[in-house]
């Protein structure tokens, strides 16, 4: 899991090829086996490969979204806050997972954050989303993840290079730490 962690970077740029349907199916399961609090399971996902229905999604926001046009997928994570009022945690726990899915079958992934997020002066991205994909009011929008296979590199980010002073043992200090 480390290796994977390690790996792992936000990919923008993809390969204009498809998703196999093996890898789809494994992505698919990843999702549905994500944890929820007390099993709540208030999420739910559309897979998107429509090349018109993500250009339109790569205009969510006003920034953040663009590069989604040229992925040839995307996931829509929704969830049902009147079933769980941890629904945005479960849904990120979703999110999160998906995205390390992907790094392990060598497909590249981003988040785009949609929830408090405006698409223009008047309207808001899940709004935009909402109305785009017909996605029922009782459900909110979280995030979108972008997901091909890559089509540029990223070296891991070195371990010197952490930021360990956000780590604290057993009281927080506002003291800095340097990792030897």
């Amino acid at each position: 899991m480390i290796e994977l962690l390690r790996a792992r970077r936000s990919i923008r740029k993809f390969r204009d090829t498809p998703l196999e349907e093996k890898d789809l199916h494994v992505l698919t399961e990843a999702l549905l086996r994500s944890p929820t609090s007390r099993g709540g399971n208030p999420w739910e996902f559309i897979i998107v490969q429509d090349r018109q229905l993500i250009y339109q999604l790569s205009q969510a926001k006003e920034h953040g979204s663009a590069f989604l046009k040229d992925a040839p997928c995307a996931i829509v994570i929704v969830g049902d806050e009147e079933r769980s009022d941890v629904w945005v945690e479960d849904c990120s726990i979703a999110a999160i997972i998906v995205q390390l899915c992907a790094q392990s079958l060598g497909i590249g992934s981003c988040w785009i954050q949609i929830r408090k997020r405006p698409h223009n002066d008047s309207t808001g991205s899940e709004t935009y989303v909402r109305d785009l994909l017909g996605i029922p009011d009782n459900l909110r929008v979280g995030m979108i993840i972008g997901l091909g296979y890559p089509d540029e590199r990223k070296l891991p980010v070195p371990s010197n290079q952490l930021p360990y002073h956000k780590i604290h043992t057993d009281r927080f200090s506002s003291v800095r730490k340097e990792r030897k």
